[in-house]
């Protein structure tokens, strides 16, 4: 391309990734230049490197020269001098490279500014610049520059000997006097200084325009982009902002018009384009040796030990129909050139089994006998039906992806391992960026403009969040209501226009979950580099500017579920001496498919949820294919047709295929689509579809674009007509397959899920006290299940004992046939104090009494006084002292007492009085406590309920548990599967109370209703409050008649929606009062007299809703002391006098404000 043609190239630009600062989308930028016949464009994001791969793919797909850059932050003295007062401010310096080494030398300056000089910013200096300059171009950039910087200073002096230093460092051929005009007045001298400077030195001058739009009109949408970033409102006046309306991708006329009186600062854009020459070659793959024997290639090392493998898996020689997968496999993974790739999987794999770490395929890796014969999997591809192809398609051939499911509680040694068998500085992790979704878009845009949130929440609502994706555009055209908004309303369609403008930008980097990046040499070597949170190196890349780069992504999957299972089976070889290993349990197994067709499914892998457990229960299943039938069934689409599955099973649905060639692919899974593989079987049998089209027909399927979809249908029907299909019938089939090819799963990936369904399943029917201990430990945080799990093991016959100072560890235990409550599922016990009082017990034997224990404890670490109340709240000291009252008012005491003996023993006093303060630390005067009374049991069981989620002294519904499991249609497990208005009886005790008042100044409530297993939330309109108010207040057991309620809420991720789920009260029938000690109701006509010290209005609103909280038949005076007055007033409230309501009365007034008589 003749270079010298044009007139203009841009070279100073700043895309999406300067993140909330650049608003060029890179397309964009590549759609621009290609408009104005410009033969080259330059990408230089603050500070990253973040998009440039992405850019150079862009511009060389579109025929432009792409050159890669960086506008860095240099320091002002040294890199390495952090004051806050000189270093806070930076210079800004834009370097671009001529060639491969010159982007290699801007790598190592960006990754070294993040790792090592990170200071507000990420920072270069001098001394850096000098190390790494060859084959690289500097401008003297904006006026944030140091040259410009030090013209606005009035000292041009100082501008050349800067200039001068940077002459030194990349040549005087290398450095450019950048002149730049935006209308903002500080140019103009700027530039007149840069001139003369260019006259004094010789060094030659450079046009641009500092681009972070592409559109004049985008200044509007980029001024918002900057409140974003700053969390600043577009009205204050004294927020970010850029100075004019000139930061967008103007023309080569534009440029030269701005610039006619120095026509050689446009031309020398051109000669700097055509000195930056850079090619990637992006086909080549940069693998690291996992250790391949010497004279052996990688292919056949691979195909040795795979066979090896499968001669051991499938105990001897390989079957005719064995031996032709697999050396059809090997064929295609070597002809692709990823034995290497296979072999690297391997090594991971099998690290993890020598060590003991659960790990698992996930995806479509399971369809490989390659796989399967190397170890990578443990799923028979050929017994269970898997396709190769969705693995690895010879059609389209791009690097396999095996995606490592790992116990989540040893991830971390996996990846040790890889750091450290390849080196730290060859293994990183992966960015992955964050962008302003549709709605995320609408509600930044809404905050900024200043607009109601309730009415930006309103417009936010119309834009759907299913499909994935939806944009604003697509909202628009198929949401009439968002249409009418948008046409009648000024506000609102500005709104939506600023949101169209900004959605789909980058607005932060993260750290991918799982991606794991490996080199064959230093990562710095290939890609630009930062560090996570964690101290973890990351690429400056995601995971699709890595493939094109070619290293190895490899997903290390954290799943919970195999750590449940590997302690779960740890617990079964101490507890019983019994070795299991998991994979080769027998997979037919009658306990568990008896188990699993009660619905007992709770705590097992994808079997969890009402919803689920309805259809496991009418399945019935018997193997584990058609339990990979039930969790590729159960998604939005597929899950219309489980009902069909089940009744074809059982032979109440006769199975009918649309056309013969339908039976093979549709026999095992009874007539109903449940896989991908399927769709794509179904397309190559009935239209004729390649392997690579009906992939296409999957994709388009997915991606739910109406044009797409539309094309692909007459592709299909074509097909099948050229196979002789009749029209008709071929409509009915790609109807058929529509709902499932953008949901469902692929086969392989459904079969790996049941499997470890199974396994859980099986570990939960023949070793549930182990399973059910593996299971609390880890969800200790979560207190919902551990209510679940614990009404689970009450029905198995479980006990689950209390924690205890003298038994329990951090995590459950089992003891004996039962299980111990772990103390770190204890609120407010933090696991320094946990270990610490294992320690004190292992190596002094069992606490003596609560002066023995902070004695003992306080020894060895600082004891925290709140961690040992929420303990003896809990119970964990029944075991050495039963009455929790008295411990907590002997705490004091006795942490005292132990702080004391610690002061002695560092004084040097225990040599002489150690055993004296023993003696007397372990004969405590206990009985001084004797006379205070133990809490009365329902502040036990409420104090147990805070601090754990679950009660050990009884349950409040205990009494009335029949009652509520034969009277209710649902409970706190299950009401989230109600449909919307679905009638339903609830049950169990009131927890909380909040009454409030309607516009019309109408009384509603809302209650929190706790039963068996956990919390359900009842709201009462006034219509049905005013019919039921006299049965609600805390502690009263009822049954609550009423209908679920769905709405919808904007998720944390602002873009999402989250369905919440609450019941609609209409009739309450009370079963008793929670409160036993039978005083208050019984002696309803006792009045209560309330003393209120002070200013009563302090704490009206407060002291009005307990009041309202508890209602009943004693009749309420008010005692106002003020100084030395004293005013008894009557009131229009009556309440119930139980011991819970003068607590919380006393909490909030005082102790002994409350007489009952």
């Amino acid at each position: 391309m003749d270079l010298g043609a044009h007139r203009f190239v841009h070279l100073h630009t700043h895309s999406e990734y300067s993140l909330l600062d650049g608003a060029c989308r890179i397309d964009d930028i590549i759609k621009k230049a290609v408009e104005f016949e410009m033969p080259s464009v330059a990408i230089t994001d603050h500070g990253v490197m973040y998009g440039n791969i992405s850019f150079y793919s862009a511009a060389k797909a579109a025929g432009i020269k792409p050159i890669l850059g960086c506008e860095v932050y240099v320091a002002v003295e040294s890199r390495t001098r952090r004051d806050p007062k000189l270093d806070k401010d930076q210079y800004h310096l834009v370097l671009l490279a001529k060639s491969e080494q010159g982007y290699r030398n801007l790598i190592k300056l960006v990754s070294i500014a993040f790792s090592e000089e990170f200071y507000y910013k990420p920072r270069v200096d001098k001394e850096l610049l000098a190390q790494y300059s060859e084959d690289l171009i500097a401008l003297t950039a904006c006026l944030a520059g140091e040259v410009p910087k030090s013209i606005l200073n009035n000292n041009l002096e100082q501008a050349e000997r800067s200039l001068g230093e940077y002459v030194d460092i990349f040549g005087k051929e290398n450095v450019y006097l950048e002149l730049q005009d935006h209308s903002l007045p500080e140019q103009k001298p700027v530039n007149e200084a840069l001139i003369l400077l260019s006259k004094r030195t010789g060094l030659k001058l450079v046009a641009s325009n500092d681009i972070h739009y592409v559109e004049k009109k985008d200044a509007e949408p980029h001024d918002v982009l900057l409140c974003i970033q700053t969390g600043s409102i577009l009205s204050d006046p004294n927020r970010m902002r850029f100075g004019s309306r000139e930061f967008y991708m103007k023309s080569p006329d534009e440029m030269a018009r701005l610039f006619s009186d120095v026509p050689e600062a446009l031309e020398n854009t051109l000669e700097i384009a055509d000195r930056c020459n850079i090619k990637f070659d992006f086909g080549k793959s940069k693998l690291p040796n996992p250790g391949i024997p010497e004279g052996m290639s990688p292919a056949e090392y691979m195909q040795a030990e795979a066979y090896r493998g499968l001669v051991t898996r499938l105990g001897g020689e390989l079957s005719e129909e064995y031996r032709k997968q697999f050396e059809y496999e090997c064929k295609i993974i070597n002809e692709c050139g990823f034995a290497t790739y296979m072999l690297i999987v391997r090594d991971f794999t099998d690290f993890a089994r020598r060590q003991g770490i659960y790990v698992g395929v996930r995806g479509s890796a399971a369809g490989s006998l390659v796989c399967y014969g190397l170890g990578i999997t443990d799923v028979d591809p050929i017994e269970y039906g898997l396709t190769f192809e969705r693995f690895l398609n010879p059609e389209r051939v791009e690097m396999p992806d095996v995606d490592l499911d790992i116990q989540d509680d040893r991830r971390d040694e996996l990846i040790q391992y890889v750091v450290e068998k390849y080196g730290r500085e060859r293994v990183g992790q992966i960015a992955t960026f964050g962008s302003l979704k549709a709605r995320a878009a609408v509600r930044d845009c809404g905050r900024v403009l200043g607009m109601d949130l309730a009415e930006v929440d309103r417009i936010c609502k119309m834009i759907p969040t299913v499909p994935v994706g939806v944009t604003i555009d697509r909202a628009l055209e198929e949401n009439p209501d968002l249409q009418a908004a948008y046409n009648s309303r000024r506000d609102i369609k500005e709104l939506i226009d600023t949101a169209r403008s900004l959605e789909g930008l980058n607005r932060n980097v993260g750290v991918h979950a799982a991606g794991v990046l490996i080199s064959d040499d230093p990562l710095t070597d290939h890609v630009p580099i930062q560090y996570g949170g964690k101290g973890e190196i990351v690429a400056q890349l995601d995971k699709d500017a890595i493939k094109k780069v070619g290293l190895l992504k490899m997903d290390f999957l954290g799943l919970a579920n195999l750590t449940i299972l590997a302690n779960a089976v740890k617990l079964v070889k101490r507890n019983r001496g019994i070795d299991i290993d998991i994979l080769n349990i027998p997979l037919n197994d009658s306990k568990v498919f008896e188990m699993l067709g009660k619905g007992d499914t709770n705590g097992v892998f994808q079997l969890e949820g009402a919803g689920m457990r309805r259809n496991v229960i009418e399945l019935q299943p018997s193997s584990v294919r058609e339990l990979a039938a039930m969790v590729a069934l159960y998604r939005p689409g597929p899950m219309a047709y489980i009902p069909k599955f089940v009744r074809s099973k059982f032979g109440q649905e006769k199975v009918e295929y649309l056309h013969p060639d339908l039976e093979p692919i549709l026999k095992e899974t009874y007539g109903v689509i449940c896989y991908q593989d399927q769709v794509l079987r179904i397309a190559r049998a009935i239209a004729g579809f390649t392997l690579g089209q009906a992939d296409v027909l999957r994709k388009a399927m997915s991606s739910k674009d109406k044009r797409i979809m539309a094309e692909q249908r007459e592709k299909f029907l074509e097909g099948a007509k050229a196979k002789g299909v009749p029209l008709k019938i071929a409509e009915q089939i790609y109807e058929q397959i529509e709902p499932f090819a953008g949901y469902a799963f692929n086969k392989a990936h459904a079969v790996c899920y049941a499997l470890v369904a199974y396994r859980t399943a099986y570990m939960k029917a023949n070793f549930p006290v182990e399973y059910y201990t593996a299971l609390f430990s880890a969800n200790m945080d979560d207190q919902e299940k551990l209510s679940i799990y614990m009404e689970d093991c009450r029905r198995l016959g479980i006990t689950v004992l209390p924690p205890d100072v003298n038994h329990s560890k951090a995590e459950f235990e089992v003891e004996g046939e039962a299980i111990r409550f772990g103390l770190a599922a204890v609120k407010g016990c933090g696991r320094a104090i946990i270990d610490a009082i294992v320690q004190a017990r292992e190596s002094g034997g069992p606490f003596t009494d609560l002066f023995d224990f902070c004695r003992r404890v306080h020894a060895v670490a600082t004891m925290n006084r709140s961690t040992i109340e929420c303990l003896i709240k809990v119970g964990a000291f029944a075991s050495i002292h039963p009455n929790r009252a008295q411990l907590l008012q002997m705490l004091p005491d006795a942490i005292n007492a132990a702080a004391a003996i610690l002061r002695d023993q560092k004084s040097g006093q225990a040599g002489l009085f150690g055993d004296m303060a023993d003696t007397a630390s372990l004969s405590p005067d206990i009985e001084k406590y004797d006379h205070i009374a133990e809490f009365p049991r329902e502040e036990i069981l409420a104090m147990e309920k805070e601090l754990t989620g679950v009660y050990f002294s009884g349950h409040p519904l205990d009494s009335v548990r029949s009652i509520i499991e034969r009277k209710c249609t649902a409970n706190a497990q299950t009401f989230r599967d109600l449909d919307n208005d679905q009638e339903c009886i609830v049950g169990g005790i009131i927890s909380d109370i909040r009454f409030r008042h309607t516009r019309r100044n109408e009384r509603m409530a809302h209650i929190k209703l706790e039963d068996l297993y956990g919390t359900i939330p009842v709201t009462f309109f006034p219509a049905a409050f005013k019919n039921c108010s006299q049965y609600l207040s805390k502690d009263q057991i009822v049954l609550i008649k009423g209908k679920a309620s769905h709405r919808e809420r904007i998720a944390s991720d602002e873009e999402s929606t989250v369905v919440e789920v609450e019941i609609l009260g209409e009739t309450v029938i009370p079963i008793r009062n929670g409160n036993k000690n039978g005083k208050s109701n019984g002696n309803g006509a006792r009045i209560v007299h309330i003393r209120i010290n002070g200013n009563p209005n302090l704490r009206l609103e407060m002291l009005k809703s307990l009041l309202e909280a508890y209602p009943g038949e004693s009749p309420v005076y008010f005692h106002l002391y003020h100084g030395e007055s004293h005013q008894c007033i009557s009131s229009a409230f009556k309440v119930d006098p139980c011991p819970k309501f003068v607590s919380e009365i006393e909490r909030i007034l005082g102790k002994d404000v409350v007489k009952v008589g």
